[in-house]
């Protein structure tokens, strides 16, 4: 079976080749995010090829370089590029093998491969890749016949061999923001306050008095930007600007719609699928609500894009998610054929989702279309990423259950109120381009809006439905890390404990008790006695601890989370625990990191963050007024793998938040006797949740 990525890109030169001798050029779509998708994928490939790691040189993503595999998103490098980047390899290592043999006079299975040597019952031949290069034709198809190596031939796979993108970064020299360019022209846009809103009048003098220097002003339509050789001259001109600045129609948010719960009063489209409602019976009920609040990418370094357009070809660099889906972008915002659009990736700050790198790449290439030969670089400020780039959107849940005699959940609906979790598809520039067009609706795959991932609990319940009301935001939303499936899980894996608690069992052993998937079960089994589950108290004096569990997106990894609190005026975590079935581990240390990174990103959620609307849109535009979780509050985090290498490799990067956030609120119940349903978990929150118990 040949993987989707390479079905659509089958030309195995764009994969693998060996244009230099000694070294082994490998290309794959997925960029890096900060995830280690470029060190594992590259693992892949040097056993699948059986050569050095030291060998490889791994490409940058570029459009005029590497295959089309879309986007980083959804946990799915490893799954998808990764199955790709194998299938490819081993097909290389067969067509190689089979003129090895034929120039050896040999069966090809008397041959063998050391450091991209060929050896024939174990003796050096004479020939490598690089001798046969010239005769293997890889400007071909896969015929997907090859065999992958089976995980007791892994050398590399399974190993945490060091990063390949640290050392460019511990020295600076990685960021989109330090690119190295000769003569650049520093760029600031002035942002529209809403896509109706059209330019008044703009008190040019007034902006060049306060840059204080050289500042050319561009004006089309909505699109306002500042260019000068000196970076200070055109923020200073920026700042000015924004005062100076009348706009028509600016739209007015209500602060009000800053709470989840206000999402119910909006406009939606809704779905509904499951079973049928339940019958009218004696069984006992148990009902609740949950909500998190709008967030935001909140990524340490603002967005940045770079372009120049020489009066032929567009050249932009960006931090988007994809080289080639932003090209798609790029070529409708300008008008120029896709071919005629060179775009390279370079990294940023870390985040998972969509947060400003296409508007600033799109800022820089529409800036540079009027400015040919100029190297044009656009950064963002902190208020222009928290104002102005998409935000998760806040999800309302209304969960119910039926109980059975014994306790057991046998009947669950979740009903979720939630803005679309992808939003791709527009830019700020096009926007402005073109004041008073709305943004193009996104197309929903059968009405998925990535609202209901995980809508339903992972256990054996007899009868579940889901109701999805797709609203329309406030304010513009887009993909979060994991989208709607942490929020879900955060819910649903606090109603567990709810049911639990209704029935009279232990949370643990009420869990077990509904699920039979072996892999599961031996998650939560061995997250108990990691975190000492058995001599977890009453609760109900401060100090807390409180678990979860989820298979991320239903069928890919397990994961399993326990959380540590004491609660007084404020919520601190004291520790936490995670165990995670991954199968097939590529690099155990970079798995660790992201499940790592997860948790504590939804640690944020949880005690910290949350985007406050009012005005014309965002109004938390700061750090002061979007607080984020500090390294002085980081608990110790012990996370343990399951070892499943005869088992398909699961993606890692948006698995343990949910379970994270749930057993923070499964623990912060246990220490308060009372829970708290809406996040994040303030003082204020923590006081009220007292007070009405």
């Amino acid at each position: 079976m040949i993987p989707p990525t390479l079905q659509a890109n089958p030309i195995l030169e764009r994969w693998v080749s060996f244009p230099v001798t000694g070294r082994v050029r490998v290309a794959f779509g997925k960029v890096e995010y900060g995830q280690g998708a470029k060190t594992a994928l590259a693992q892949i490939a040097a056993d699948e090829l059986d050569v050095a790691w030291e060998r490889l040189d791994v490409v940058n993503q570029a459009t005029s370089a590497v295959p089309d595999e879309g986007m980083t998103v959804g946990s799915m490098s490893i799954e998808m590029s990764g199955a790709s980047v194998r299938a490819a390899a081993a097909e290389v290592r067969a067509l190689f093998l089979a003129e090895a043999a034929r120039r050896l006079r040999c069966e090809a299975h008397d041959l063998g491969i050391d450091d991209g040597a060929f050896t024939i019952n174990g003796v050096p031949s004479g020939l490598d890749y690089w001798r046969l290069a010239g005769d293997v034709n890889l400007n071909r198809a896969p015929e997907g016949k090859a065999r992958w190596k089976s995980a007791d031939q892994h050398r590399i796979v399974g190993t945490s061999v060091a990063r390949l993108d640290l050392p460019a970064k511990v020295f600076g020299g990685a960021f989109i923001n330090d690119l190295p360019l000769e003569g650049v022209m520093h760029a600031r846009v002035l942002r529209q306050p809403g896509f109706t809103a059209t330019l008044a009048s703009l008190d040019e003098a007034a902006v060049h008095k306060a840059a204080g220097g050289d500042v050319e002003i561009l004006v089309d339509k909505a699109f306002v930007a500042f260019l000068s050789k000196s970076e200070r001259a055109v923020s200073l001109a920026l700042a000015a600007a924004e005062q100076k600045a009348k706009w028509n129609t600016p739209r007015a948010v209500h602060p009000e719609l800053t709470e989840p719960s206000a999402l119910r009063g909006l406009p939606n489209t809704p779905w509904e699928g499951g079973a049928p409602a339940p019958e009218p019976s004696n069984r006992r009920k148990v009902s609740a609500r949950y909500g998190r609040p709008f967030i935001s990418h909140g990524s340490i370094g603002p967005s940045c894009g770079v372009a120049r357009f020489d009066g032929e070809k567009l050249a932009v660099w960006t931090h988007a998610q994809g080289v080639y889906p932003i090209r798609g972008i790029l070529a409708r915002l300008t008008g120029l054929a896709p071919d005629k659009i060179h775009v390279e990736h370079a990294q940023g700050a870390g985040n998972y989702g969509h947060n400003g790198s296409d508007d600033a790449a799109a800022d820089a290439a529409a800036i540079a279309m009027r400015k040919p030969g100029e190297n044009i670089r656009v950064q963002w400020r902190r208020e222009d990423e928290f104002g102005f780039a998409p935000v998760g959107t806040a999800m309302h849940m209304e969960m119910s259950a039926e109980l059975d005699e014994s306790g057991r959940l046998v009947d669950f609906t979740n009903e979720i109120w939630s803005a679309p979790h992808v939003g791709r598809g527009h830019v700020l520039a096009e926007t402005a381009l073109n004041p008073g067009t709305p943004p193009p609706a996104m197309p929903m795959m059968a009405g998925f809006s990535g609202g209901r991932l995980n809508a339903v609990p992972s256990y054996d319940i007899a009868a579940t439905r889901v109701k999805d009301n797709v609203i329309v935001p406030p304010v513009r939303t887009s993909s979060l890390r994991g989208l709607g499936g942490p929020v879900n899980e955060y819910a649903g894996e606090c109603f567990i404990d709810e049911c639990a608690e209704a029935a009279g069992a232990d949370p643990l052993a009420y869990r077990l008790a509904m699920l039979s998937d072996p892999r599961g079960r031996v998650v939560l089994e061995r997250l108990g006695t990691m975190c000492g589950w058995s001599t977890r108290g009453k609760g109900g004096d401060g100090t807390g601890l409180g678990l979860a569990y989820a298979r991320h997106r239903d069928r890919g990894a397990y994961v399993a989370v326990a959380a540590a609190v004491t609660v007084d005026k404020e919520v601190r975590l004291t520790r936490m625990w995670a165990v995670a079935d991954c199968g097939l581990v590529i690099n155990p240390d970079g798995a660790k990191n992201q499940i790592e990174g997860g948790m504590i990103m939804c640690a944020s959620w949880a005690l910290k963050e949350q985007v406050k609307l009012g005005g014309q849109g965002i109004a938390s535009t700061t750090w002061a007024d979007y607080p984020i979780l500090r390294f002085t509050e980081v608990p110790p985090i012990e996370i343990e793998l399951i070892d499943a290498p005869d088992q398909p490799p699961f993606g890692t990067g948006e698995i343990s938040g949910g379970p994270a956030l749930a057993a923070i609120g499964n623990a912060v119940a246990h220490a308060l006797g009372t829970r708290i349903r809406e996040l994040p978990y303030t003082r204020e929150r923590i006081a009220a949740a007292l007070l009405s118990a």
